[in-house]
């Protein structure tokens, strides 16, 4: 059988596997958790999590914003959330602490962006994107405010290869989304200045967060038990508690609180044995 050629596939919201053609959520499977303190804030909120609340706010994205159809906003300012990856990602740029980020979007797939704005309005709406196809409007939307696609032809899904495509167009603090552990080794190993965020981390073993864990800067908790016990006790510093994002490396913990400095509001600084705060997490951790 030929693939659609307007096909994406998502895990989002308890990693259910979403499935969209043409516009149109057409499969949602089942999800890990049935509860999450970040679902309940979406625009539509998602709670308990179900399939059904899941099809319901996918459908609401795609008609608020185009998610993998042309219409595909891609720019957005603001925060969703304090110390989300594009969020760090979109201080880091600002900041001139990084110059690039190698992130992924619906319709183009793997992406090189430079500016604030075009991180938040791919990476800000977008999360567990495992496969897409191109969407010409998107990526020349993309490449109008200032991205490369490196991918175009196919929307592929290449962080390492994004990353080095990013070194060779003149970047040098580069940092990259990940989902997949051995992407975090291979990254590390051809560039060890590269900064590497770990997402979408719902459902994974023990051993893919040691990987992440000794080979990422940051890694997101998401609903995951085994990055809280594994990733968690390592961690030089935890932003956040009821989805925990954990600083492996100075660099890491560097970030985070040059944020905290600039942000707006209260906020509580203490030491604490890590994991901290977890009664106010997902349920279950999986």
């Amino acid at each position: 059988m030929t693939p659609d050629p307007d096909e994406h596939v998502i895990e989002a919201i308890g990693r259910c596997r979403i499935v969209i053609r043409k516009g149109s959520v057409v499969e949602v499977g089942p999800p890990l958790i049935r509860e999450c303190p970040l679902a309940r804030r979406f625009a539509r909120p998602v709670d308990p999590i179900t399939s059904e609340a899941v099809k319901e706010n996918i459908s609401h994205r795609i008609r608020a914003f185009g998610m993998c159809t042309p219409d595909r906003k891609v720019l957005m300012s603001g925060e969703f959330v304090g110390f989300g990856a594009s969020e760090l990602i979109s201080f880091g740029l600002s900041s001139g602490v990084l110059d690039a980020a190698v992130i992924a979007c619906d319709g183009a797939g793997t992406v090189i962006a430079t500016t604030p704005d075009l991180v938040q309005g791919i990476g800000g709406r977008m999360s567990g994107l495992v496969k897409t196809s191109p969407i010409p409007a998107v990526i020349a939307a993309i490449e109008q405010h200032g991205g490369i696609v490196p991918f175009r032809d196919t929307a592929g899904m290449d962080q390492p290869g994004g990353v080095r495509m990013a070194v060779a167009s003149g970047y040098s603090k580069v940092a990259v989304t990940i989902a997949a552990p051995p992407d975090a080794i291979a990254i590390r190993n051809q560039f060890p200045d590269a900064f590497i965020i770990a997402v979408h981390t719902t459902g994974i073993t023990n051993e893919e967060a040691l990987v992440l864990a000794e080979h990422a800067d940051i890694v997101t908790a998401c609903a995951s038990l085994a990055v809280r016990e594994v990733a968690g006790k390592k961690a030089l510093l935890q932003a956040g508690s009821s989805i925990p994002v954990f600083a492996m490396t100075q660099q890491a913990k560097d970030l985070i609180l040059g944020k905290v400095r600039i942000t707006p509001g209260q906020f509580v600084v203490t030491g604490a044995k890590l994991p901290y705060g977890e009664d106010s997490g997902p349920k279950p951790l999986v």
